[in-house]
């Protein structure tokens, strides 16, 4: 990767360059963004990209005071807009992010690794997809009592419950974590729980399996448990070994509890342009390159509308959304059609978004941490961008 130091903004757009060049009134110029091995570049206008609604938003965006650190676009495999600001940001691997009211603002560039957050819970799903056609993961539909038969009473009353309730995140089980505190949610003592599987699993039973969709990180820290005890290698290893290294991602972090175990919901730290690569999977099935990375019957079943969330923060329309397997799924209008986008989505404003049917991938971080505020600024920025796609 080329270092490129620079400006609050880094943005992103070919054409804009030249446009109204006589007027002294004009925005600030919008560059392209710098090719490398693993991006080639192109102007939003090969994009399918109207250059100057494009440069507009990425310019108001820029100006603006939403805590957003990056905005990338992606179409048809080649990079065509890239914006870096400078922002406060309390990264999960400083005391696992509480706020420091002394930290100043962080200047962002291409080079930067970034919290991901909650983005972590779906690339948790891809490694458990690689590592199921290796035959070293349970099947989705195996019960879970069939891997911890050690489990007591009295959640082992429900032997019902699979790991597909855990990927829906729809167990059933008690878990307190959205409109909590970070003292009263039961996430955060994922920090410090030496058996977390146990903390996790042996608790009350507040709904059937599969029928109720509840936040939890928790399913997804026992996921990556199963992971490591299946494969017999932690989870940070797997992921680096069967899908950061064939993607070309050297460069990561992945934060760990007080017992060494990464934190599989929430402490993964990327580039933005890896987490671009992410969303091409996505796109491409699973393929990066020519090499199939992930199974494509994985990509279809993880990014399949499996349960209603009632969710609607995340949405590009306002309209709840579905989960798939650690994936967030809807449908949304778009100039006369109906399509499909999948998406992870992080606390702070973190988001990779794929809209396969457009071949496209938007990837955005922030640091807004613990506010919702920023996920529905983020929708309607999205709804602003995809307008800006002309074809």
């Amino acid at each position: 990767m080329r270092h490129r130091s620079g400006f609050v903004l880094a943005c992103v757009i070919a054409a804009c360059g030249t446009a109204v060049a006589d007027s002294p009134a004009r925005a600030p110029a919008c560059a392209p963004p710098v090719s490398d091995d693993d991006w080639p570049v192109s102007t939003p206008q090969a994009g399918g990209f109207d250059p100057a609604a494009l440069c507009s938003e990425l310019s108001k965006l820029s100006a603006g005071n939403l805590n957003v650190h990056g905005l990338l676009i992606e179409r048809h495999g080649q990079l065509v807009a890239e914006l870096y600001r400078a922002g406060p940001d309390h990264p999960i691997s400083v005391r696992y992010g509480l706020n420091n009211p002394w930290q100043s603002s962080t200047r962002f560039d291409a080079d930067t690794i970034h919290d991901v957050r909650s983005v972590s819970k779906s690339i948790v799903s891809l490694v458990y997809g690689i590592e199921l056609a290796k035959g070293r993961a349970p099947p989705p539909e195996t019960p879970v009592l069939e891997v911890y038969r050690d489990l007591s009473p009295p959640w082992s009353r429900d032997a019902s419950i699979t790991f597909q309730h855990l990927l829906t995140m729809s167990t059933g089980l008690l878990w307190h974590e959205w409109g909590r505190s970070a003292l009263t949610s039961d996430e955060t003592s994922l920090y410090w729980r030496s058996k977390t599987v146990r903390f996790v699993l042996d608790r009350p039973v507040t709904a059937a399996p599969g029928r109720t969709f509840n936040y939890s990180s928790g399913g997804t820290a026992v996921l990556a448990e199963t992971l490591a005890g299946t494969s017999g290698t932690p989870l940070a290893e797997l992921a680096n070994t069967d899908l950061f290294g064939p993607l070309g991602i050297t460069r990561f972090e992945w934060t760990a509890d007080l017992h060494g175990r990464a934190l599989a919901f929430s402490g993964l730290r990327l580039r933005p342009r890896d987490m671009l690569k992410i969303g091409r999977l996505l796109s491409s099935r699973g393929v990066w390159r020519g090499r199939q990375v992930v199974p494509q019957s994985w990509i279809e079943a993880s990014t399949r509308a499996r349960i209603a969330t009632g969710v609607g923060l995340v949405a590009l329309d306002g309209e709840a959304v579905s989960y798939g397997y650690q994936w967030w799924t809807a449908r949304m209008p778009w100039r006369g059609r109906e399509l499909a986008w999948v998406a992870a989505v992080g606390n702070g404003g973190q988001r990779i978004l794929a809209v396969p049917d457009l071949d496209l991938t938007v990837v955005l971080t922030g640091g807004d941490y613990g506010s919702p505020d920023i996920q529905s600024a983020e929708s309607s920025l999205l709804r602003s961008l995809l307008a800006a796609l002309a074809a």
